[in-house]
């Protein structure tokens, strides 16, 4: 079964950053997800563990991968997108960082950048794979 593991790099009051790796050694896209709020849904990073993630098919977003038996929580999906604001707990794939003023002008937050592209080479690297192992790692 394939492996991937996301090891997080850094977390801040808005978001959790990380790098997704195809075992054994390649990082081949960067993630972004919700900051670390004790696994609440829909506001926070899911906990550091192993997990497996199902391929499946969702109106709004395609083809992708739902990861099963987190803790207290549903619906967790790895997708497209580019802000913390963007998701609901799930994680979000893209080629670099890039800092921008937030919606309401208000602040400077950080997001990842293409994310199309990110989630092209995530879905190809899966070759179709009905499952996949999910190891997350904290810094």
């Amino acid at each position: 079964m394939k492996v991937l593991t996301l090891k997080r790099v850094a977390m801040t009051e808005d978001a959790t950053f990380g790098v997704l790796i195809d075992e054994p050694s390649t990082p081949f896209c960067l993630t972004l997800e919700k900051p670390w709020r004790d696994n609440r849904p829909n506001i926070s990073s899911i906990p550091a563990g192993e997990y497996l993630a199902k391929r499946v098919v969702r109106i709004k977003f395609g083809l992708t991968y739902e990861i099963l038996e987190v803790p207290n929580r549903t619906n967790i999906l790895i997708h497209k997108g580019n802000f913390s604001d963007e998701t609901s707990g799930c994680i979000l794939l893209g080629e670099s960082f890039e800092d921008t003023l937030s919606k309401d002008g208000s602040k400077i937050v950080t997001g990842v950048m293409s994310s199309g592209k990110a989630y092209s080479e995530f879905i190809t690297r899966l070759k179709n794979a009905e499952y996949f192992k999910l190891v997350i790692r904290n810094a």
